[in-house]
């Protein structure tokens, strides 16, 4: 099989998988819930991310279409860099891990395209796909449905520490999909392994 016809299956494999996912804690599960998996070490806890990684905002509709538009690009970039690389048969782990990376951004541009179009809120109810009245919102204005969480450690701050003394501390905190983590293993691939992937790539 060729590297060309590797990075495609990654890339659908990854997709499916982050959209079956995705369109399953939408329609079994309301914001807020969780279904513990590893304990309370590993959990499906569902929130919905309104902009831009671990919930950071963006000057409301306006900069949600702006990210929105910004990805898109992004995912064009990175597409024609995905192309370029084949065709210069470089080392396959670069070309997989841009795919991973690829494919992460088009997994979450499609919960911002068109969930808010084919999904109802998943406020004090499991969202409904394709409800009678429309979805939630417009095209673009979609919220990226997450769900991993691993808080691995949950101690509390030292009452002598000056960071947040007596506070609860928790690691790992931040909540994701598989298409978060497709970016993620993508770009600490390319960084650990970067010499041997960029060797004899003109």
């Amino acid at each position: 099989m060729s590297s060309g016809k590797k990075v495609i299956l990654l890339i659908m494999l990854i997709l499916i998988a982050d959209q079956i996912l995705k369109i399953w804690v939408k329609t079994h599960m309301q914001i807020g819930d969780e279904i513990h998996l590893l304990g309370n070490r590993g959990m499906l806890h569902f929130i919905e991310n309104n902009g831009m990684a671990f919930g950071m905002e963006m000057g409301g509709k306006t900069g949600k279409v702006i990210l929105s538009l910004f990805r898109i690009v992004a995912i064009c970039g990175i597409g024609w860099f995905l192309f370029s690389i084949i065709r210069k048969n470089a080392n396959l782990g670069l070309i997989l891990a841009v795919g991973a990376i690829l494919a992460g951004a088009i997994g979450n541009i499609i919960d911002s395209a068109f969930y808010g179009i084919i999904f109802s809120e998943s406020y004090n109810q499991t969202a409904v796909l394709f409800p009678p009245g429309g979805g939630y919102s417009s095209f673009l204005l979609g919220k990226v449905v997450d769900m991993l969480y691993f808080p691995v450690i949950t101690t509390h701050w030292p009452d002598w520490s000056p960071i947040k003394p007596g506070e609860t501390f928790i690691f790992f905190r931040p909540v994701f999909n598989i298409a978060d983590s497709s970016i993620t293993c993508g770009v600490i691939s390319v960084i650990i392994f970067q010499k041997s992937m960029f060797k004899n790539l003109n």
